[in-house]
Parts: C-alpha cells; sequence; structure tokens
C-alpha cells in the first residue's frame, strides 16, 4: 500500500474508534481532599491521546497527566470536558458523565 493510502485508512479508523467509543468522565478525591477528573475509554494511540491531553489541559488551565490509557485533570472538570470531546468528534450519546 502506498504510503498516502495507509494513512488515510488510518484516518478513517480512528474517527470510527470515536463514534463508537464508550467515555466515562468522573470525578475522584484525591490526596489531601483534591478533586480530580478522570476520563476513560479514550480509543486513542499513546500520540493522541497525549495531544488531546495537552489542549484540554491548555484550554482548561489546568496541570494533568495520561497514564495507562486514562486521562486525569486536576480539578473538577466534567461538563467543560464533555463539550471538548464533542467539538473533538466523540459522539454526545457516546460520553457518559458521572
Amino acid at each position: 500500500m502506498s504510503k498516502d493510502l495507509d494513512e488515510g485508512f488510518q484516518d478513517i479508523l480512528a474517527e470510527l474508534d470515536r463514534e463508537e467509543a464508550r467515555v466515562k468522565i468522573r470525578m475522584e478525591m484525591r490526596r489531601f481532599g483534591k478533586p480530580t477528573t478522570v476520563i476513560e475509554g479514550l480509543k486513542l494511540s499513546e500520540k493522541d491521546m497525549h495531544d488531546l491531553s495537552s489542549k484540554m489541559k491548555r484550554s482548561l488551565a489546568t496541570g494533568g497527566t495520561v497514564k495507562d490509557g486514562i486521562m486525569i485533570l486536576q480539578g473538577d472538570h466534567r461538563e467543560s470536558a464533555a463539550k471538548m470531546l464533542m467539538q473533538q468528534g466523540f459522539s454526545e450519546s457516546s460520553i457518559e458523565v458521572l
């Protein structure tokens, strides 16, 4: 396969994964009673996950990390995170805010 065709195929697969993903966004209380937003179920590559995390952290003016396919943001950003994921192409019906 040519490189352009392979990249186009990967883009289509990524879009299908976004539509089929069951994303859960929840808040957890961490050390010293600090709230954190946990986003799991994103079917993205490691690079795409880090890119999305960077965009979200910049937009929300917060810190965070990505560990084992789970994105963790400092603070309670459940609703804002859901809106940002919808803007990134995830369907509203596939995002569950707990």
